[in-house]
């Protein structure tokens, strides 16, 4: 069975997240915040992790980072659904954390088919190229 670790700090999210891969087998651990995601991995193993790129108490890409740096061999899928309004020139937030680390990307709201594809492939194709899913 494998195992996801959901770190993000709005419940919703991590309800919506846990029910969905539950459903397909996944065992999940839930994390709210980025303080409880670094004690998770410090006392269990996962097949890969999906973090929230802005949480109160890491500033902006740190999370990623250091998820990244703590556990280089389980690939981080980025979450965000941060965006400027109306701003031709807003940046790709989520493009940047590849430079940071992640495998793969999600930008919320994600439908439950992507979340499932994107973990999936983080799982059988660890290696593979980075990509953000919608």
């Amino acid at each position: 069975m494998p195992r996801v670790l959901v770190v993000d700090d709005d419940p919703m999210v991590c309800v919506a997240i846990e029910v969905c891969l539950r459903r397909k087998g996944f065992e999940v651990t839930i994390a709210d915040g980025g303080e409880a995601g670094m004690r998770a991995l410090d006392s269990a193993d996962f097949d890969v992790m999906l973090i929230d790129v802005f949480m109160p108490h890491m500033r902006g890409f740190e999370s990623i980072r250091m998820f990244s740096e703590r556990k280089p061999d389980v690939p981080v899928i980025a979450m965000s659904g941060y965006a400027f309004a109306n701003s031709e020139r807003a940046p790709d937030f989520l493009r940047m954390t590849i430079e940071l680390g992640a495998a793969c990307c999600l930008r919320k709201p994600f439908t439950p088919d992507a979340l499932l594809a994107t973990v999936n492939q983080c799982i059988d194709k660890p290696t593979e190229s980075a990509r953000i899913s919608k």
